[in-house]
């Protein structure tokens, strides 16, 4: 029998979002309510202010043709604008600014368009999966790159001397997905002088650059001199104004990977759609109130659920940024049983940390997209599993 599918897809590992989405929908045609603390999927609706602009672009008809491979102006632009205004940063729009259909896509098409069939990728440990799919795809190989378990700082001086030499690129995420953690500018100056003195270019990925708590302000690797010459940043609307499924996102900074990742575009899509493009342009250019007013949202959840989780006797850091909780499992589980245990006794679906790399093993992912009174329902179902009479029994 012919397979009509490639080795690279065949030994792709199994995402494990599909795997629990599958068994959320096997325990609901039972009748289990579940409650799906999974995937970062805002829950809070995009701005009214974006879906009529919209509507308003979606109606004229020259939104109707293909738009230009690095995307519009106006999106481009407003990029460049923001840039400036919150990190005062300039970039240039035509050569500095691309359009993405979502960081995702971006991310994957990054690591094609930079390295070549066996060179090295230093990927976050743990950290967002898709980084090593998107190497395993382009016939590279990941290289973990440990983070501090204490302030989720990369631990350059962990990684193996012949791996830092045969390094051509180098994944950071701040604030953190699935850890949390935050760092300040001084963190990215230690990364781009390690790229510099190593020659390995690096790839910022900060789709929650703009959900933080409590005085917290993300910094932008952008704001480090000489970070052009090293460094492209992504950012993304899905999170700050809750517009995941719009799929739109860019890359900012240096202008050989983000021509190189244009080239490798334009042979495989035509950008997004216009009318979303300048809906975009037009929330980036706003006055950010309802991207302050989800995050003081997503801080009542984290406060409300940070304490209910220490109650418990679970142990989680509490977070300045995202809108997760990165929790430690009990002592007599690892990450996958815990996850398992939550979901098939209590209807509640959390991500292992295992899912994130071998440095995730001992944790839980728990995102915080549903209001709190389904909130306090998780903590309801979780007293019941009397966890802690059977840890200390």
């Amino acid at each position: 029998m012919v397979l009509y599918v490639s080795r690279k897809v065949k030994n792709l590992p199994a995402y494990l979002f599909s795997e629990f989405q599958r068994k959320k929908k096997e325990l609901q045609a039972k009748g289990v309510d579940v409650i799906d603390l999974g995937i970062g999927a805002p829950d809070l609706p995009t701005p009214n202010f974006i879906y009529q602009k919209l509507v308003e672009e979606a109606k004229k008809p020259e939104n109707h043709k293909y738009s230009p491979y690095s995307g519009c102006n106006e999106f481009r632009e407003a990029v460049a604008d923001f840039y400036q205004r919150h990190y005062a940063v300039s970039l240039n729009p035509e050569t500095e600014v691309l359009t993405l259909i979502g960081t995702k896509e971006g991310i994957a098409n990054l690591v094609q368009s930079v390295i070549n069939p066996g060179d090295k990728v230093l990927v976050p440990d743990p950290g967002y999966p898709v980084y090593r799919s998107a190497v395993h795809l382009a016939g590279g190989k990941s290289i973990s790159l440990p983070l501090d378990e204490i302030d989720g700082t990369p631990l350059l001086e962990r990684i193996q001397k012949k791996d830092v030499k045969s390094a051509k690129l180098m994944f950071l995420n701040y604030p953190c997905n699935p850890t949390t953690a935050t760092v300040n500018l001084a963190t990215y100056k230690r990364a781009v002088s390690f790229a510099k003195r190593n020659s390995i270019a690096i790839a910022n990925d900060a789709a929650y650059d703009l959900l933080t708590f409590d005085g917290y302000k993300a910094p932008s690797i952008m704001q480090v001199a000489d970070a052009k010459k090293h460094a492209v940043e992504f950012g993304t609307l899905s999170k700050s104004f809750s517009m995941a499924g719009w799929r739109i996102g860019y890359v900012v900074g240096n202008k050989e990977m983000i021509q190189s990742l244009a080239t490798l575009k334009s042979n495989i899509d035509t950008s997004q759609f216009l009318a979303i493009q300048k809906a975009a342009a037009h929330a980036l250019q706003s006055d950010f109130v309802t991207v302050k007013e989800n995050n003081q949202i997503y801080k009542e959840r984290i406060d409300f659920f940070h304490a209910a989780l220490l109650k418990l006797g679970i142990y989680a850091q509490k977070p300045k940024g995202t809108f997760f909780i990165w929790a430690k499992v009990p002592a007599s589980y690892t990450s996958m049983e815990f996850a398992d245990l939550l979901l098939n006794k209590a209807g509640i679906i959390v991500t292992p940390g295992s899912a994130f790399g071998q440095r995730g093993e001992g944790f839980v992912r728990i995102a915080l997209t549903v209001p709190v009174a389904r909130l306090e329902e998780v903590i309801r179902r979780w007293k019941e599993l009397k966890l802690n009479e059977v840890n200390s029994s």
